[in-house]
């Protein structure tokens, strides 16, 4: 627990407390639904995520109360103040001296609220952040702390933002808060500053939280993560010493907890790890969407998405694993070939491959379990005794999975697994599974169904422990056995075929099957009472089974209650090993994560990617879209370089720019994320942010026009944007008129033209392919289509054939041979040919080819060649040779073709 210099919370401070945070964040029930009456002036809530025990702020009391339910959570005391008018979406909440403010329940957005869909792939929202910005000349410099109440891990960061505060809104979608907590100087006392304003806006549907300013407190913070950190993390204190606005964060973060879950995190429990934002590559919000990367922008529930394809975890851990990786790439080289041969091996090791999945399908949530054996309730009730009998059978579970775990991998080579099989060889799981032996039975075990774990919960303590709790034990044995004679005697009693049944809700009841059953009078006896039918089965009780589970519950709380007593002493004695669980986790969740990736490859032929300075793909492939058709798309190649790092795209309407460009995308994501990727051969060059701008559509809730949304999106790119970017727009300009979305187009060009990023852009205006000979390090491509002429009717028809060629298209007006495939008049298209016709004329003109412009191309084009060949090449000293005359041979053909045609001489 806390040490009571820092922690211990007098009266004062936590009604004080409970007036000044803003309980936004938490769903609140009747009064009447868990407290007297007589307490209706002090509200209960129930906490949507956190299985907790629920009390005051009172100290501890010995005994078991069964009056109170395990998940409410009484805030604020009696004395205080707060009234609450119901509802069954908001409330207002109205403080002493404040003014009434309304809150949303976490999860559920209001009208203009963007549903949290992404968690359907993940478990339900559970993160709760705290953020806090610099004032005065540190403006910009943010700090922020997190914890996910289901995981026992504090993650702080502290970072420099732009004005956009792009990498916190990031952060924010990433890490799916349920509530986020910052300083009332930001929110409640002024108007708002500029970053709560854009949380605000971007997230409505996420409550905000106003916290005293008093409670961002840095050494408060450094305090909290001395007592706290469990010793295996304990270097984190050397990152964080000096970072003030992450441990003020910290402060208010566990001080807020302490308050909302009435249970204290015991010492030396939490991991606790500084993360900075220049470990991951960053893909902004958008850019997520744009991709689809955890969520179908069509259907959120539906599996079509990159983390769809890719997910094949058997674990929560190694779900939320995978998904954190796909949302932040990795930007380590060594990192990720570290991954990429750990995948290599489970790909070549059959065996290997078969015995992980198996050990670690049986896994439960490690994070989960490490979560609540860590926190000490203030006060104990029967759900908690109960609780935490399940939890030590569930470690019990968990630990008896490590030798099974640890044999697979004693045969593996790689480094990655390697390091796994010795973290695994860590002889404190031995330690603390022979420690939970002495009091648990060998053969307890984690089951499922409610009966089953019932019982496993009460016989779980070794007899001769405790007196008292073996006679409980036999009570409860004999009420079951009678409760088991009691529906026997009734079925002879009336000829019927009655079983007992049991139900968490219930209690043990009786049912029985209407097969070739015939009914005296066709109706139930009298003495059965609560019937219910579902199809063919009869549900009900009697009156003495009533009485029976009533005193079958009683023997269960003193079960429970003595259980308890034992339990705790054990978990006492655990506790300083209890944090090797923490590598346990790590470990699963990344040998999941890794077998997840693995699995993919065996389902479509993925190759492993390499790292060079150039993004080269052969014949690459749309991972989602080759799911989607459930057979292999058209393939095409793609080539980026220094010397052309720039490519223009160009086509007609449907012919399969946009998916190009998210194909190339995604393929770049998964290579750094450790996967192998849906090609032939793969090179990439580490991208430390993936920009895109794609989508013509309006956006309502920001009042956004479908230009402004455009020019939004693309001021964004430019000023975030480094020599180390991938850059992939599409149709930029196109909510404007021609002239200004070529000049607007134009001048973007320019300017990511003097960056060395990866830029893709995809576009209909053809007058931008002329930057090819304007600057060399432009490549233009675009998709072919054929024309077909139909036998019969005659009618011209087009034939996307979704490959990507060299060059400009150089069909005008291929928007009206799609508009001819509809149903518009034959009238309308030709009037529209004939108005298309005049007006190009007017506005094109061709720019006449400079023979030194080509020239300086050829030799810019050799250099590169050559400078990547010196960098990259693996060819034997004979096949250089060969390559290096090839690239003589078309430079000389370069310079011929760009030297002016002699005038031919007379005499001749």
């Amino acid at each position: 627990m806390f040490q009571s210099s820092t922690d211990e919370v007098t009266d004062s401070e936590t009604s004080e407390w409970g007036q000044t945070c803003g309980r936004r964040g938490l769903k609140e029930t009747t009064a009447s639904s868990c407290c007297p009456a007589s307490l209706s002036s002090a509200p209960c809530y129930r906490s949507s995520e956190v299985d907790t025990p629920a009390t005051t702020s009172a100290p501890p009391q010995s005994g078991i109360t069964s009056g109170q339910s395990q998940s409410d959570i009484r805030l604020g005391r009696t004395t205080s103040s707060v009234l609450v008018s119901s509802s069954s979406e908001s409330c207002s909440v109205r403080f002493p001296g404040g003014t009434p403010r309304l809150r949303r329940t976490p999860g559920s957005a209001g009208p203009t609220g963007t549903s949290s869909s992404s968690a359907s792939s993940t478990s339900a929202a559970s993160v709760i952040v705290a953020i806090v910005e610099g004032r005065g000349l540190a403006r910009g410099e943010i700090g922020m702390a997190c914890i996910d109440l289901k995981c026992p891990e504090l993650v702080l960061s502290q970072f420099a933002d732009t004005g956009t505060y792009a990498k916190v809104i990031t952060r924010i979608r990433i890490l799916m808060p349920v509530e986020i907590l910052m300083p009332d100087t930001a929110s409640e006392k002024g108007k708002g500053t500029k970053l709560f304003k854009l949380i605000t806006e971007n997230y409505p549907g996420v409550a905000i939280t106003a916290i005293q300013r008093k409670y961002y407190n840095e050494k408060k913070g450094l305090e909290y993560i001395q007592q706290l950190c469990a010793p295996e993390f304990a270097t984190v204190l050397m990152e964080v010493q000096a970072k003030y606005y992450c441990l003020a964060t910290a402060a208010a973060l566990l001080k807020y907890l302490e308050f909302i879950q009435s249970s204290f995190y015991a010492s030396k429990s939490l991991k606790v790890i500084f993360k900075g934002s220049e470990q991951t590559a960053m893909i902004d919000s958008a850019s997520a969407a744009n991709l689809e990367l955890v969520l179908n922008n069509r259907d959120h529930r539906s599996e079509y998405t990159l983390l769809g394809v890719l997910n094949h975890t058997k674990t929560p851990g190694g779900l939320r694993r995978l998904r954190s990786n796909i949302l932040e790439p990795l930007l380590d080289v060594d990192t990720i070939n570290t991954r990429l041969d750990a995948i290599q091996e489970l790909l070549q090791n059959e065996e290997l491959f078969f015995g992980l999945k198996n050990a670690i399908g049986h896994f439960l949530d490690i994070d989960r379990l490490l979560s609540v054996l860590i926190q000490i309730p203030k006060q104990e009730t029967v759900q908690a005794a109960e609780s935490k009998i399940t939890h030590v059978i569930q470690l019990k579970h968990t630990l008896d999975l490590v030798p099974q775990l640890r044999t697979e991998l004693k045969t593996c080579s790689t480094a990655l697994l390697k390091a796994y099989s010795t973290t695994l060889e860590d002889n404190r799981f031995e330690l603390i599974l022979e420690q939970i032996k002495t009091v648990v039975n060998d053969d307890t075990t984690y089951l499922k169904g409610s009966l089953n774990m019932r019982t496993q919960k009460c016989y779980a303590v070794r007899p001769n422990i405790n007196e008292f709790l073996d006679i409980a034990r036999r009570v409860y044995t004999e009420i079951v056995d009678d409760i088991a004679g009691l529906v026997n005697q009734l079925g002879e009693k009336y000829g019927l075929p009655l079983r007992t049944s049991f139900s968490t809700s219930r209690g043990f009841f009786i049912q029985m099957k209407l097969d070739g059953v015939v009914l005296p009078e066709g109706i139930l006896p009298q003495e059965f009472i609560k019937v219910s039918k579902y199809r063919n089965n009869y549900s009900f009780t009697t009156a003495n089974l009533i009485k029976m589970n009533g005193r079958c519950d009683e023997a269960l709380r003193e079960i429970f209650h003595m259980s308890y007593v034992v339990i705790c002493q054990l978990l006492t004695g655990i506790h300083e090993h209890i944090h090797c669980l923490y590598k346990l986790s790590d470990t699963v969740s990344m040998l999941d994560m890794l077998l997840s990736l693995a699995s993919a490859c065996t389902i479509s032929d993925y190759v492993r990617p390499e790292f060079t300075d150039t993004l080269a793909i052969k014949q690459g492939r749309h991972p989602i879209l080759e799911r989607l058709a459930r057979q292999q798309p058209v393939s095409n190649n793609s080539y980026i370089s220094e010397g052309s790092n720039f490519v223009i795209i160009t086509g007609p309407n449907m012919s399969g720019k946009s998916t190009y460009l998210k194909q190339v995308a995604l393929c770049q994501i998964m290579a750094q994320i450790g996967s192998f990727v849906p090609a032939e051969y793969a090179s990439f060059r580490i991208a430390d942010q993936i920009f895109t701008r794609i989508g013509v559509d309006d956006d309502f809730e920001t009042n956004c026009s479908t230009f402004m949304l455009e020019m939004k999106e693309i001021s964004y790119i430019i000023h975030n944007a480094s020599d180390r970017s991938l850059i992939i727009i599409d149709e930029l300009g196109r909510g404007t008129s021609a002239e200004e979305g070529i000049g607007i187009c134009h001048a973007v060009c320019e300017f990511l033209l003097g960056l060395k990023a990866f830029t893709l852009f995809a576009t209909h205006f053809l007058e931008l392919c002329q930057l090819e000979s304007l600057y060399p390090n432009v490549e233009n491509q675009h998709m072919e289509v054929q024309h077909t002429r139909s036998r019969d009717s005659g009618t011209e028809q087009v034939v996307y054939t979704y490959l990507l060629s060299r060059g400009c298209y150089e069909e005008k007006h291929y928007g009206l041979r799609a508009a001819e495939m509809t149903s518009l008049p034959p009238s309308i298209i030709q009037e529209a040919k004939s108005m298309a016709s005049k007006i190009s004329q007017q506005l094109l003109a061709k720019y006449p080819t400079d023979p030194e412009t080509q020239r300086q191309r050829a030799v810019y084009r050799l250099a590169t060649r050559l400078l990547q060949t010196a960098r990259n090449s693996r060819l034997d000293p004979e096949s250089l040779r060969m390559y290096l005359k090839g690239l003589k041979r078309q430079y000389e053909a370069e310079l011929q073709a760009a030297s002016p045609a002699r005038p031919t001489d007379s005499g001749d």
